[in-house]
């Protein structure tokens, strides 16, 4: 497995952001993992999409461990077995599917890694309300002749994640969006919550009023906020500076005298670029 997130995808420099904590990493097709052993889930995964070369493949892949780290320190099938969670894709399955014909079907299985996977509640994962249209929408802003993007993706971890089958369980899930455009590079940060939908599965505790006067809104069911990189970067504890700087909604907010904040999105229309 080889030939993962690149840095020079884009027509700026662009490192794969880093957790403070110690993550192991994991390079595949057009995609790389820094992985968490001691949560047995991915603290951030980057992708790098080529809009005009994806190959949409249908949905044909098996889960399956990474050799490279051990079995015991994965989410593995027993965390999904028999519950409303999914195996949700932090790298969605088909952004890395671009290339010739092998290598596209070569990212489309890599993808079915439990190192890429994370539980979320059915209804979440699956939700068409949620990250709906969102990479596409970027791409159509994109440089008109690279239409290409890099995607950043990761759950937030804290102390009170509730536990589950020896997993704690994130209830955040947030996501990154970057660009070129006229080689000045662009970016855009979203937030989700499946705190409302963890009522489906029995857990041993799941503590509602979990977020503070001065982080983002609660987000219920089906809403996705876009946020501030910098609000990311402070609930993850991941070196976001390039992200950050390049951030359009924080920017945008500035530009009109306003203090950056989260804003909900109904529409993709919405998105601040």
């Amino acid at each position: 497995m080889s030939g993962g997130y690149s840095n020079d995808f884009l027509r700026a420099d662009l490192e794969l952001p880093s957790p403070f904590e110690a993550t192991v990493l994991l390079d595949y097709t057009h995609f790389s993992v820094r992985f968490n052993t001691s949560r047995k889930l991915a603290s951030i995964v980057g992708v790098n999409i080529n809009g005009s070369q994806l190959d949409p493949l249908a949905r044909e892949g098996t889960w399956h461990f990474d050799e490279r780290i051990p079995k015991e320190q994965q989410a593995g099938p027993e965390v999904y077995k028999n519950n409303a969670f999914d195996r949700g894709h932090l790298v969605r399955r088909l952004d890395p599917v671009w290339g010739d014909s092998a290598t596209a079907k070569k990212a489309n299985q890599e993808t079915f890694s439990f190192t890429n996977a994370a539980p979320q509640i059915d209804d979440f994962n699956q939700g068409k309300e949620l990250w709906v249209g969102l990479e596409n929408h970027v791409l159509e802003h994109a440089d008109a002749h690279d239409a290409k993007i890099s995607v950043f993706t990761g759950p937030v971890f804290t102390d009170d994640d509730p536990p589950y089958r020896g997993v704690k369980v994130p209830l955040k899930f947030w996501k990154i969006a970057a660009w070129t455009n006229n080689a000045v590079l662009g970016a855009a940060g979203f937030l989700v919550d499946q705190t409302p939908l963890m009522g489906k599965v029995d857990l041993e505790k799941v503590k509602r009023e979990r977020l503070l006067a001065d982080e983002p809104p609660p987000l219920g069911p089906f809403r996705t906020f876009q946020v501030p990189i910098r609000q990311l970067q402070e609930l993850t504890g991941i070196q976001m500076n390039g992200l950050v700087n390049a951030d359009r909604l924080a920017r945008g907010m500035r530009a009109l005298g306003e203090e950056p904040a989260p804003i909900l999105l109904e529409r993709a229309t919405q998105i601040r670029l």
